[in-house]
């Protein structure tokens, strides 16, 4: 049996309080990963072709504002 496969028979197991107490702890630690991945992403110059777009996006009018 697979490690996934035996984390997923314990959570099957848990009950609908630690369930909650897991859906929450995972959101917050899937939400951190994800803020981490974009600031590296950032750092790294991987999101500056979509910042130059929405900039030329914006200076062609094709924006709204907020």
């Amino acid at each position: 049996m697979s490690r996934i496969e035996q984390i997923e028979d314990q959570i099957r197991e848990l009950t609908h309080d630690e369930l909650s107490a897991l859906r929450s702890w995972f959101l917050e630690f899937d939400a951190e990963l994800w803020d981490r991945q974009i600031e590296a992403d950032a750092r790294n110059g991987k999101l500056d072709s979509l910042v130059e777009q929405a900039l030329e996006d914006h200076k062609s009018g094709r924006s709204t504002a907020l």
